[in-house]
């Protein structure tokens, strides 16, 4: 059985790209706009807005609250986001854990996030990190309804 993998979804926008983008290059905003997922994001290293910068998220998984430490990359040119995995809970499961927020402007005033966790089980009796994706989608759906009410 395959222990690497990739999953992932897209979703429609309608809050401008670039400010779902920005927002997670200073991602001190996001536990202020998605209360029910995120309750908190510090900087461990680095700033706020630079690449390479180390976070500490917590996050509301279910009736858990979780920690995950992660090295962001930021490609601005493609407005993506790329949270590397450092520590957490899900490296009880998992060797590796890469989650992708990429977001893309489209005609008329819409835009597509491509939401992607690339992976790596512990064993095979690992599930896929599905749960993951559908706590990004919750974000990303927050952040949007947010901008759209401002």
């Amino acid at each position: 059985m395959v222990l690497h993998g990739k999953i992932g979804t897209e979703i429609e926008i309608k809050a401008p790209a670039d400010k779902l983008y920005n927002t997670f290059k200073s991602a001190h905003l996001i536990p202020n706009i998605s209360t029910t997922h995120i309750k908190g994001v510090d900087v461990h290293e680095g700033d706020w807005e630079t690449h390479g910068s180390v976070k500490i998220w917590k996050y509301e998984l279910g009736d858990h609250v979780g920690i995950f430490k992660e090295q962001v990359e930021l490609d601005d040119e493609n407005k993506a986001a790329t949270l590397i995995g450092l520590e957490g809970e899900m490296f009880k499961y998992y060797k590796r854990f890469k989650a992708v927020y990429q977001f893309t402007q489209k005609d008329e005033g819409k835009g597509i996030a491509n939401l992607w966790i690339e992976y790596e089980k512990l064993n095979e009796d690992v599930e896929a990190p599905d749960r993951y994706i559908g706590l990004m989608v919750n974000l990303v759906q927050d952040l949007d309804a947010h901008f759209l009410g401002a």
